[in-house]
Order: structure tokens, then sequence, then C-alpha cells
């Protein structure tokens, strides 16, 4: 069996450049890289784009997040709806590990492959759940980038087979490894906020976009299979943006705009801000039971909640959304104010973000450290980067720092955010049932249909 192959895989320490950049053999031995080539994990990629090549946040370290997985894996694989990217990526790979991998436009291909180990996902968000549910089912491990889903059902759908196969999967959450983030969440858990009574999540505003005229794919790119499980609808495209693409367009990289294929801001930064605030606030089995719209600001009309317009960007451009949880705690999700997260207590608040954790507690950290091991404690094993944690519990086969299960129930958060946004009131949410309770037409929005061959199968 797979699995029972990479458990018992043993590691050798790692080169000069890996400095801290450890995996566990077994439980005790630290060390980084697979013993011998034939050793090595095999990973297929689908989705070669920004995200994945050589421009990649400098958050992943000093290469793109693809050149991260050859320190413990061999990519054999890759898979995007651009040719061009294949090429890309095919060429990038060649340079890593000396042998080009196979290039696919067709996911499936990778899937239904038994000598692979690992699907890396990094598609749009639409595509995301079926994919990571394929290849849990095929018994692979998996590392998808995030938001998990485009969807609360999605979710409920991996939780589910993700519980079934018990399959390593890492959501690409980066900021759980982020010491820092670690140590701010070290500080609430210590008690020195006092009480945490609020927390603030600032994600910034999502762009609007001039109308944008029906174009003709081009010849190396399959929009139908870009599409997928959602709706088919006309390409559209505009040069001469201030953006990555230098264009305004249904897809690469700005498919984050459209509701369509994702939630806006409120599932790109919100995935990661709303996630260490549920961390921190020791609500990742709950969730909030209000959500509250209290300013959104839509660059087009909305009619039930869908956009009238369908030729430019249509995901909230400025918002203030506040989830309120049983107890009372509060979480606020707004535009505005430096990107970060501001934890408020009866005794003192913290302000985090990835340059930075500041705030009277942490300067009481000079003479009042926090107890040994109380981050380790937090993350559940020595403190690594998000890659090398995933390889780690590739090799253990115990969870990785970034699981379903917990990701699901903060992006869970905001989902909600984005359904009371697109309908403008007030939602109530059952946490245990997982279910929005006396309106059928907001409780519709927790799922979507999938386009006729492109359906979810658990």
């Amino acid at each position: 069996m797979r699995s029972t192959r990479i458990e018992r895989r043993t590691f050798l320490k790692s080169s000069a450049g890996l400095a801290g950049a450890a995996i566990l053999s077994g439980r005790d031995h630290r060390a980084a890289g697979f013993q011998s080539a034939n050793d090595r994990p095999r990973v297929g990629v689908v989705g070669c784009g920004s995200r994945w090549d050589q421009r990649a946040t400098i958050a992943n370290g000093p290469h793109g997040l693809g050149k991260q997985f050859p320190r413990f894996a061999d990519i054999v694989a890759v898979c995007d709806a651009d040719a061009h990217r294949v090429e890309r990526a095919q060429g990038l790979v060649k340079d890593w590990l000396k042998t080009p991998p196979e290039g696919t436009g067709d996911y499936r291909k990778i899937i239904d492959r038994d000598d692979i180990d690992v699907v890396h996902i990094v598609t749009p968000d639409h595509w995301h759940a079926k994919i990571a549910i394929e290849a849990m089912l095929s018994g692979k491990d998996v590392y998808c980038e995030k938001p998990m889903t485009l969807t609360i059902e999605e979710g409920q759908q991996i939780c589910q087979v993700h519980q079934r196969t018990g399959r390593i999967f890492q959501v690409g959450t980066q900021q759980r490894s982020i010491p820092h983030m670690v140590q701010a969440i070290a500080l609430i858990r210590a008690g020195r906020l006092g009480q945490l009574t609020k927390v603030q999540c600032a994600i910034g505003g999502a762009p609007s976009s001039p109308q944008l005229p029906v174009a003709t794919p081009a010849s190396h790119f399959d929009w139908n299979q870009w599409l997928g499980p959602v709706a088919m609808t006309d390409f559209r495209y505009l040069a001469g943006a201030r953006n990555e693409m230098k264009s305004w367009s249904r897809t690469h990289y700005e498919f984050r705009w459209w509701y369509e294929y994702s939630g806006g801001k409120l599932t790109d930064w919100g995935a990661h801000h709303v996630d260490i605030a549920t961390w921190a606030m020791g609500k990742t089995d709950t969730g909030p039971i209000t959500i509250h719209p209290l300013m959104v600001q839509h660059p087009v009309d909305l009619e039930n909640g869908q956009p009238v317009q369908r030729d430019r960007y249509n995901t909230a451009t400025a918002f203030h959304i506040k989830a309120v949880f049983a107890d009372g705690m509060e979480l606020l999700l707004r535009h505005d104010t430096d990107n970060g997260i501001l934890f408020e207590g009866t005794e003192g608040r913290i302000f985090v973000n990835r340059g930075r954790l500041s705030g009277k507690p942490v300067e009481e950290l000079k003479s009042n450290p926090l107890p040994a091991g109380a981050m380790e404690e937090i993350y559940g094993r020595p403190l690594t980067d998000h890659v090398t944690n995933f390889f780690q519990a590739v090799a253990d086969r115990r969870p990785a720092i970034s699981d379903p299960a917990s990701h699901h129930r903060a992006l869970s958060t905001c989902h909600l955010a984005g359904i009371a946004a697109r309908l403008g009131r007030n939602l109530r949410w059952d946490p245990d049932a997982e279910q929005i309770l006396e309106d059928p037409q907001a409780q519709s929005f927790i799922g979507r249909d999938k386009r006729k061959g492109f359906e979810i199968e658990i």
C-alpha cells in the first residue's frame, strides 16, 4: 500500500542550503531529504500558474512554491488547462530535478497514475474540491492551495472523504507556519491579553474592472476545461491593467474577482487571516451563530445575490462584516486599515501580519518570556516551514498543521460573510448542524450545482 511505503521511509540530515528545514523520521529523529531517490514521494501538480512557479510570494521562501517540493519529492507530472504553462512548468522542473515531468491538460491522468503519491493542487478555487476528493479516493495525499473550497458544502464533502480515507491533507495557509504568527497564538493561550473578546481581520478590498469584451481564447488555452465544474460562459479579456497579468479577464489570477470562481477578498486573504483568528480563538471545531454585513459595496448590481452585469468583476470591493460566536466573541472582517489581525483582550491587545508582531504584550516578552516549548506546543511539532511540515506528515502519518477540518470551520465563516454580503442581510448559523437558519434562500448558497460531466462523487 502507498501509505505504508511512505511511512517506512527514512531520512538524512539537511544539506547546507536547507538548514532549519527538517522532517521527522518516525517521531524522534530530525532530518531533511529522503534516503535515496527511490524513496522520495512522487508528486503530480495540477495548476502551474504564478502561485506555483518562480513568481510565488517570498513567504514561501527564496523560490516559488513549486521549487519547495523538490527538497523532499520528485515532481513527475504537471497539468494545466493552458498548454504554455504546462511547457513552462516542464522546463522549470527539468532545471530543478534534471528530468522533465509528464505534461498534460487533463488532471485525471495524474489521479489515475498508481505511481503518484501526492497531488499538489494549485488551480483556481472552483476546481479544488473535485480534484482533492478524487485524489484522496485514489489513495493520494494532498497539498491544496487556499481557499480549500468554493462553497461550504464542498468543505463538508472534503472533510467526509478525508476522514474516510485517512490521507494526509495540507491546506496552503502558510501563515500557520510563520513563527511570529504561532507566537501570537502562544501569547493569547498564555493569557497575556487576558480574556480574548474581539478579533479584527483587515484583508484589503477587491479591485473593480472596466467592461470586458467577449474574446476568443488563445489556441493553447482550453476554456472549457478551465471552467470545469462551473457553468459555461463567454470568455472575456481586456489588456492594459496594472496588475500581475497586465490585463483584466475571467481567468489567470483575475478569477479571484468573480463570484463564479471565488469569494473575492473574503476567501482570498480571508482564508489566511480568519484561519489564524479562528485558531487563536479556539474555535476550530465550531463557528459563529450570527453574521452581520454592516457595510458592503459591490462594483455591480446584485439581484437575489447574483450579479446582474456579466461583463466585469463582481466581488465585494469594500466591506465591514461582523461574525458573533455563542460566547459573545466577535470577529470583524474589513477591507480597510493595515492588512493583518488585531486581537483584543481584557488586558491588552496585539497586532500581527506577515511582517510583524506588535503590542505591549509583545514588548513585555523581554522581561517575561513565554515558557520553553510554548510555541512548539501550539504547533504540535518543532516549528518549520509549511511545505516541510507537509512532508513530515507524509512521512509519519500524523496530521499536517493546516488540516481540512479546522480550515473548513474558518473558511465557513468567510463563506457565510460572502453570503451575507451578497444578500445584504443578517444570517443566523447553526455551527453544529452547519445550516443557515430560517432563510431558505441563504441556505441555498451553501452549495452549487456542478456542470454535467464535472460532478463530485463521494
